[in-house]
C-alpha cells in the first residue's frame, strides 16, 4: 500500500441548507508525486471540492488530512496560508506590474531575503523561463504565463499543488503543448497535484489517476485506462469520449444486442446496458459470406487523416465506428459491423 499524502473523506458542502449538496460525500486519496484529476461537467462540484481542500471554503461534513494532519473538518479549519498547499488559478493571477522574477519571488515569505532570488531562479530554470525573467506578463504568451504561475506556486515548496482549469484560457495548440510541459514540470519537481478540468482529453493525458464527478459525487476513480476502457456507468462512458450504448440481453459472458451477439467484459444475466467504444468496432463490406455481425448502411463519414469515423444505420439503431484510414467506405455503402473487443456492462445506477 502506497504512503498516501492527502486523504479526503466524506467531504460535503451546501451553500444553502435547503439545497442539495454541491459536494456530496466525496472521498479520495492522493499519493506522493501523483497527479490526480477531478473530471466533470460545469456545475458538478469539482471546483468547490478544490476550494475546500485549499481552505477557501468551510466544509459541512467530512475531513481533509494532509500527511496525517487534519486541515479541515466541521470543528477544525486551518487557514489557507497555513496548509502548505499551492494553488494555480484559471486566469493565472500574475501581477502585471511585476517582472517574471518578481512574480515568482512574491510568494516566498518565510525564507531569508537573500535566498529568495536563488529559489525563484531555480524555479524559472525548471520551467525554462530564466531568459524571460525580466519581462512583464503582457510580454509573454499564454502558455508562458501559465508556466510562470506554476513556478510561483511551486516556489514555496508546498506539499501539494491544486490547479483549477489551468489550461482553459489557452487556444487549442497552446493548450496541448502547455499541459505537456506542466506535466513534465510537476514530475521533475516530484510534486503531488490535483487538477480540476472538464476536458476529458486533458485529464486522460495529464493525470496518473482520474476521479469522474457527477452532481457533486465522485462516481468512479481509476487510471486513465481504467475509466476509459471500463466505465462503470453510462455517464462515465459517454463523458470520457464517444461510445455506443445499447440495451442487451445477457447470458453469462455473451449477450444479444442491437449489433448482434457480442462478448461481455464480465458475467451478467438478463436485461443490461452495454457500452462499446467506436474503435472497438470494425466494418466489412456486405457479402454472402458474412454471416457474423449486423448489416447496415453508412450514413456519414468523417475523414480525419489518421483515422475515419463512420456513422452507420442499423436495423434497430445507429452506431459510430472508428477505423484507420485504410478502410475507405463511402456514404451509402452496405456494411457489416463487427466487434473487436468485449462490450462493457454498465451499472444501472
Amino acid at each position: 500500500m502506497m504512503n498516501e499524502l492527502l486523504r479526503v473523506t466524506n467531504l460535503t458542502k451546501r451553500f444553502d441548507a435547503q439545497d442539495d449538496p454541491v459536494v456530496n460525500k466525496v472521498s479520495f486519496t492522493v499519493n506522493p508525486e501523483e497527479i490526480f484529476a477531478i473530471l466533470g461537467p460545469s456545475g458538478c462540484g469539482k471546483t468547490t471540492t478544490l476550494r475546500l481542500i485549499a481552505g477557501f471554503e468551510r466544509t459541512d461534513q467530512g475531513s481533509i488530512q494532509l500527511k496525517g494532519k487534519t486541515l479541515e473538518c466541521p470543528y477544525t479549519h486551518r487557514s489557507p496560508e497555513k496548509r502548505g498547499i499551492g494553488f494555480v488559478f484559471q486566469d493565472f493571477a500574475l501581477f502585471p506590474h511585476l517582472t517574471v522574477m518578481d512574480n515568482v519571488i512574491f510568494g516566498l515569505r518565510d525564507i531569508p531575503k537573500s535566498q529568495k532570488t536563488a529559489r525563484a531562479a531555480e524555479m524559472l530554470e525548471l520551467i525554462g523561463m530564466m531568459p524571460f525573467s525580466k519581462r512583464k506578463p503582457h510580454e509573454l504568451s499564454g502558455g508562458q504565463q501559465q508556466r510562470v504561475a506554476v513556478a510561483r506556486a511551486l516556489a514555496p515548496r508546498p506539499e501539494i499543488l491544486l490547479m483549477d482549469e489551468p489550461f482553459s484560457n489557452l487556444d487549442a495548440v497552446l493548450r496541448q503543448t502547455t499541459r505537456d510541459e506542466v506535466r513534465r514540470i510537476l514530475k521533475e519537481a516530484r510534486m503531488s497535484s490535483i487538477l480540476v478540468t472538464h476536458d476529458q482529453e486533458e485529464a486522460l493525458s495529464v493525470a496518473d489517476r482520474i476521479g469522474v464527478m457527477e452532481n457533486g459525487s465522485l462516481i468512479q476513480i481509476g487510471t486513465p485506462e481504467e475509466v476509459y476502457y471500463r466505465p462503470k456507468t453510462k455517464f462515465v462512458a459517454q463523458f470520457l469520449g464517444r461510445t455506443n450504448v445499447f440495451p442487451a440481453m445477457a447470458s453469462g459472458l455473451e449477450a444479444n444486442s442491437n449489433i448482434g451477439n457480442i462478448m461481455l467484459d464480465r458475467p451478467a444475466r438478463g436485461d443490461v446496458l452495454i457500452s462499446i467504444r467506436p474503435e472497438h468496432l470494425t466494418l466489412e463490406h456486405t457479402t454472402p459470406a458474412n454471416t457474423q455481425g449486423i448489416s447496415g448502411v453508412v450514413l456519414n463519414k468523417e475523414f480525419k487523416g489518421h483515422d475515419i469515423t463512420y456513422h452507420v444505420k442499423l436495423e434497430r439503431c445507429n452506431c459510430i465506428v472508428h477505423t484507420d484510414n485504410r478502410m475507405p467506405f463511402s456514404v451509402g455503402d452496405n456494411v457489416v459491423v463487427k466487434p473487436l473487443e468485449p462490450a462493457v456492462v454498465l451499472d444501472k445506477s
